[in-house]
């Protein structure tokens, strides 16, 4: 038997005793809990949708190839592969949109070539930060600062170069 096996009910067996000493009713704790949660998702149910149909509609029309094709010089310089442009594009904003992207790749690199290393780990290195402030925005019913969104944008634009300069260090 292996230590994760044991973990998630010592866990939960672990809220449950707490529960029990501070003589919290849990069943209506847990029940109030999952109605907030019900409520969040609703609010923020229509920003996803309009993040979710624009980043379809970008993936679509071949917008992101476009702009691949466009800054591939600058890429190129950089060291950059343009089968990553697309990639980098859609992961700030979507998750399975990134997926989609990578599994193109894959399509046509290996994921062994110097693109393929890059893509791996650009996805598992990068997060979906555009999509992570409409959800907090949402959650919170606040408009975010345009503060927040260079910060983003700069941590992207961090990983997107690193990804490729780690890949260079370890696989050169």
């Amino acid at each position: 038997m292996r230590f994760s096996d044991i973990l998630i009910p010592a866990i939960i067996a672990f809220i449950l005793l707490c529960g029990a000493v501070k003589r919290v009713n849990i069943t209506e704790e847990f029940a109030a809990g999952a109605g907030e949660n019900l409520k969040t998702a609703v609010a923020i149910l229509p920003s996803l949708i309009l993040l979710m149909t624009s980043v379809g509609m970008f993936i679509a029309s071949g917008a992101a190839d476009c702009i691949a094709d466009i800054i591939s010089p600058l890429i190129s310089f950089l060291g950059f592969p343009k089968e990553c442009v697309s990639l980098a594009l859609i992961r700030p904003v979507s998750g399975s949109g990134a997926l989609a992207a990578l599994e193109n790749i894959f399509s046509y690199v290996s994921p062994d070539s110097y693109p393929g290393r890059v893509a791996s780990v650009l996805m598992s290195s990068t997060e979906t930060t555009f999509y992570t402030i409409t959800v907090y925005s949402g959650a919170l019913k606040k408009k975010p600062d345009s503060r927040i969104f260079i910060a983003a944008a700069a941590a992207d634009l961090t990983g997107f170069v690193l990804s490729s300069l780690t890949v260079r260090l370890f696989f050169g």
